[in-house]
């Protein structure tokens, strides 16, 4: 079983940063179950949509809307991934879920088996 745990969210300006935390609580044998480990958000009557996606070898994509401005890491000792996100943008207001699925890393959000309870980010104009 994989339990994740976030951390790390609040309320910036337009051109401020944040760091979120995702941390995994995964039983012995089972680290495979979080090779693929991802960030989405959902915006207030939008769909959820996925952020980035990070394996733990090499494997990382970054959607559109924030590549160059976030970034994503692992540190596989602590079994924690992060989101570093520079530049925010009142667009960028949603709640983050991070997320994780065995196999092959993708953006499709109905594939990955395990989330955590989210967290708010919102940016002021």
């Amino acid at each position: 079983q994989v339990q994740l745990v976030e951390s790390g969210g609040g309320s910036v300006q337009s051109g401020g940063s944040l760091t979120l935390s995702c941390t995994a609580s995964v039983a012995s044998g089972s680290v495979d179950a979080i090779f693929c480990m991802g960030w989405f958000r959902q915006a207030p009557g939008k769909e959820r949509e996925a952020v980035a996606a990070m394996t733990t070898g090499t494997w990382i994509r970054y959607a559109d809307s924030v590549r160059g401005r976030f970034t994503i890491s692992r540190d596989k000792t602590k079994n924690t991934m992060y989101l570093q996100m520079n530049n925010l943008k009142p667009e960028d207001t949603a709640i983050y879920y991070c997320a994780a699925r065995s196999g092959l890393c993708n953006f499709r959000d109905n594939e990955y088996r395990y989330w955590a309870q989210g967290t708010q980010v919102t940016v002021s104009s």
